[in-house]
């Protein structure tokens, strides 16, 4: 059995822990055998554990506890993952995504993909990057008083450019920055622009979308001198064509949003800022969270 988790971009700017995409980077979880431990097999680095504290089986066990469910057997796991670690790309929801399916197969629990979602949320704190490692697209969603309700829909057709820094930037760090209130016409002002962000996301009009995603108040503004490389690919997106550049998730990815025509030149004036980083040329992935068995 495979479990494949897509990679997620979250909120697109002024879409701050509500709006989020699936991408076609991805994380797969392949169960080998029965044994007598559980053993994860993985290509994320010496610091990852490979035993009972690895995410996805912490994840495992949270969700086997709230189902009052037990567990006898034990498994030797493969997790390969093509999604960069703590770089604004959902790496971590997507193991945790993952340890909910993987209690789901192993022990037949039968979950809806709303109990998915509503224990992914649980254990992540907010929908933006778990519900489209669920449902795959563009997925706008709102946790309020732990009742999670999402909205999935088609993203208008357009390519992605993905410039992932060397360097990482822990959420936590990210989160720092933040104030703790907005004065009352800042977060009229900001709420507007996620209004018509996501009214523009549904209706498929990507130019007043890359507009307006740049005008964020609720993230952005704040988190922009932590991440230098946002304003200058920001810069090359107006020069050459972009729709728009935003900062992915809590950081440092950046990305900007282009036609097909467009991403070519795109990617190649990137690659001449030298700046220190990977670049992932991604579309949307529409599956979301799959799992493929091996059938006799």
């Amino acid at each position: 059995m495979k479990i494949i988790v897509p990679a997620t971009s979250a909120n697109l700017g002024a879409g701050f822990d509500s709006i989020g995409i699936a991408l076609n980077l991805y994380l797969t979880v392949e169960v080998l055998e029965r044994q007598d431990f559980w053993q994860i097999d993985h290509n994320l680095g010496s610091e990852i554990a490979t035993d009972e504290n690895n995410l996805l089986l912490t994840t495992l066990f949270d969700v086997l506890s709230a189902k009052k469910t037990v567990l006898s057997a034990k498994y030797h796991l493969k997790m390969t993952s093509a999604i960069p670690l703590a770089r604004g790309l959902g790496s971590s929801s997507s193991v945790i995504v993952a340890g909910i399916e993987l209690a789901n197969q192993l022990a037949d629990l039968k979950l809806s993909p709303t109990e998915k979602l509503d224990l992914a949320c649980q254990i992540e704190g907010h929908p933006d990057n778990v519900a489209p490692a669920i449902f795959g697209n563009l997925v706008v969603a709102s946790t309020v008083d732990t009742v999670t309700n999402t909205i999935k829909a088609a993203f208008p057709n357009c390519k992605f450019l993905a410039f992932v820094p060397h360097h990482e930037l822990k959420t936590v760090e990210s989160r720092k920055v933040l104030p703790e209130v907005l004065p009352y016409k800042e977060a009229v002002a900001a709420s507007a622009i996620a209004n018509v962000l996501t009214a523009s996301l549904l209706t498929g009009d990507l130019e007043t979308a890359g507009q307006v995603l740049e005008t964020d108040r609720f993230h952005e503004i704040y988190r922009a001198a932590l991440i230098p490389e946002l304003a200058i690919l920001r810069e090359i997106g107006h020069q050459f064509g972009a729709y728009g550049t935003y900062l992915s998730g809590a950081g440092p990815t950046v990305m900007l949003l282009c036609s097909d025509e467009k991403r070519p030149l795109l990617l190649e004036k990137i690659k001449a800022t030298q700046l220190k980083g990977e670049i992932y040329a991604l579309e949307i992935d529409t599956k979301g969270l799959r799992v493929e068995k091996n059938l006799p």
